[in-house]
């Protein structure tokens, strides 16, 4: 098992892609602490998970707030002693809609959400990988912030691309500590929120746009992930991993 013993943190865990993200690292020997700021979605699938033998615990935190997040992964630490693995998932966005509607609130929650979680996260768990001599910080991007691929919103694709700027720019930092940061790149995935957020014919317009024709699942991302999470990819810094059938070449 590629994440055998390991202690992995997994940020917007509740639903969708840390979802799956979560039930992938548990099938691959880790021990998870599922964070979402929806608590008992978190609670829900580490209850199923720990009904099939998983060590899993689930902690409600706001990752767009430092002392949420100290607090959650100090709880980690207290339970297993170490962080080995933190996947920025945490973000998203709930509505389409045109750049002038959107009002400074909206753009600053979405930020903050996308963009600021994966800054405090990492700068919180910075500390424990360096007095480890080992971490891994996987950082969930966007195909719209490698390219214009499909229309989602302009502050949705700003904060991903800064997610992937951070990615590059905190490999530098820390790789000498150890630790390799790299980021996933999905394409349009077929989650709940993303098939809230377009009509079913909108959304077959988008599958038909990418070369292999349809969305991307799930487990698919997660899969990605964790081999990101893996010491098959210690020599992989800086990274960002496309998974999208297609709809960004790069």
């Amino acid at each position: 098992m590629r994440l055998e013993g390991k202690v992995v943190i997994v940020t917007g865990a509740a639903r969708g892609i840390g979802e799956a993200i979560v039930e992938a690292c548990v099938r691959e020997g880790a021990k998870v602490a599922a964070l979402d700021l929806d608590g008992g979605g978190a609670e829900k699938v580490a209850t199923a998970l720990r009904g099939r033998g998983a060590d899993v615990i689930a902690l409600a935190a706001d990752v767009t707030r430092s002392s949420e997040i100290s607090r959650a992964f100090e709880a980690v630490r207290a339970r297993w002693g170490r962080v080995d693995v933190l996947v920025n998932n945490a973000g998203g966005f709930a509505v389409i809609r045109a750049t002038e509607e959107i009002s400074e609130e909206e753009w600053n929650a979405i930020v903050a959400s996308n963009l600021t979680s994966v800054f405090l996260c990492s700068k919180t768990v910075l500390p424990i990988m360096k007095g480890q001599r080992y971490g891994r910080i996987v950082n969930l991007a966007s195909v719209v912030g490698r390219a214009g691929a499909v229309r989602v919103t302009s502050h949705y694709a700003a904060a991903k691309a800064g997610v992937i700027g951070f990615t590059r720019h905190l490999a530098l930092e820390v790789g000498a500590h150890g630790i390799t940061v790299n980021a996933v790149a999905p394409g349009t995935t077929a989650t709940e929120r993303v098939l809230k957020a377009r009509t079913p014919e909108e959304t077959q317009r988008v599958a038909e746009a990418i070369p292999v024709k349809r969305l991307g699942e799930p487990g698919e991302i997660a899969e990605a992930v964790v081999f990101l999470a893996s010491d098959s990819a210690a020599f992989i810094n800086g990274a960002t991993l496309d998974v999208n059938g297609g709809q960004v070449m790069v």
